[in-house]
């Protein structure tokens, strides 16, 4: 009977055990679950975010474009006017010795066959006079044609500037919005890592996934043979945004992984721009890293910008030094506005305070 007991009571057991294990697996898969939904919301809004800044940005350059043509129509109008004025200054003072010659009764002069020279001078003035009234009359013409033209599309680019304006002030609600939104999955992403303990498991495969994604770059980057590398340069590169650094190569991010680029601190919306030449590779979202870019500079050096607002390159475009690639943000589950930067050497990562200009600390 004890025996029955002993063995009733392993199988109790083990059924518990079964059932735990069970719960657990259940557990594991709804926070998977959980936090995929949160990484696709982040996600989402980041690419919202990122279309809404495109948008805006095209809207402003167009604002922009048509302000500058609207002060050169107001500049050529003004001129046109001034213009206009001396013509017809010109014009009246013509007529007015016109008349003057015209108090001369020539058909008296004929008859009485008076002095035929000076006749002829008379007559030689009245077609002198007759061929700059053409003239005038026909460049003062022109002149109204052409002012007419002018107020026609300044009226036309007043209309598309109003409109354009009405448009942008939308299109800066919906980037608030899309703003607001991003925060939002940002903080409901955090909330998720900290209910479930996996703030470290979750570095390591963003980490993990932004190590593959170089290691096939590098391979595609190995094919370039025109762009001469970072060598030269080393310690006198430009930075790629203004600001102070939050957080240096090699120091632990959070959860004790020592980070391989720099953070720099930047504001939302600021142009980030390249480090040397080079040629672009990759530019697209990344998890944990938001919308990053990549530019090969040959010799085996790569540069990355990470936590951008939005990418304004595409990959195989060639890029000078200086040049805007992106615009900054905190994309890819930031709190604050930022721009996460990377060089590597051949694939592996070296820090990066060695090769920019030492004006920061």
């Amino acid at each position: 009977m004890p025996l029955e007991t002993n063995a009733q009571q392993r199988d109790k057991e083990l059924a518990d055990i079964k059932q735990q294990i069970q719960l657990t697996e259940q557990q594991v898969q709804t926070q998977k679950k959980q936090l995929l939904k949160a990484e696709q919301q982040l996600q989402q809004s980041d690419k919202a975010f990122a279309e809404a800044s495109a948008n805006t940005l095209r809207t402003e350059q167009e604002r922009q474009a048509l302000t500058a043509r609207e002060q050169q129509l107001l500049n050529q109008q003004k001129t046109l006017e001034s213009q206009l004025f001396q013509q017809q200054k010109l014009l009246g003072s013509q007529l007015k010795s016109a008349y003057s010659l015209g108090q001369h009764d020539y058909s008296r002069m004929l008859l009485n066959q008076q002095d035929a020279g000076k006749l002829e001078r008379v007559l030689s003035y009245y077609q002198y006079f007759n061929r700059a009234r053409m003239q005038q009359l026909t460049e003062l013409n022109s002149t109204i044609s052409q002012l007419e033209l002018v107020l026609a599309e300044l009226s036309d680019k007043q209309q598309q500037l109003a409109v354009l304006l009405l448009t942008l002030q939308q299109q800066q609600q919906q980037l608030t919005a899309a703003k607001n939104e991003q925060k939002l999955a940002v903080s409901r992403l955090q909330d998720t890592l900290q209910q479930q303990g996996r703030q470290l498991d979750y570095l390591r495969q963003n980490e993990a996934s932004l190590q593959a994604t170089l290691d096939k770059l590098k391979k595609l980057a190995e094919k370039t043979r025109e762009l001469a590398g970072l060598d030269r340069q080393k310690g006198q590169l430009a930075w790629p945004v203004t600001g102070s650094l939050l957080q240096r190569f090699g120091e632990n991010r959070q959860g004790g992984i020592s980070s391989r680029g720099i953070l720099i601190q930047a504001k939302e919306g600021g142009d980030v721009t390249a480090i040397a030449d080079g040629q672009v590779i990759y530019a697209d979202w990344l998890k944990g890293y938001g919308w990053v870019i990549v530019l090969d500079h040959g010799a085996g050096f790569m540069s990355l910008y990470g936590h951008n607002q939005n990418l304004l390159k595409q990959p195989g475009t060639t890029i000078t030094a200086g040049e805007t690639i992106a615009l900054a943000g905190m994309s890819g589950g930031q709190a604050s506005a930022g721009l996460y930067f990377e060089i590597r050497n051949k694939g592996e990562a070296v820090n990066p305070l060695q090769w920019l200009a030492q004006i920061k600390r």
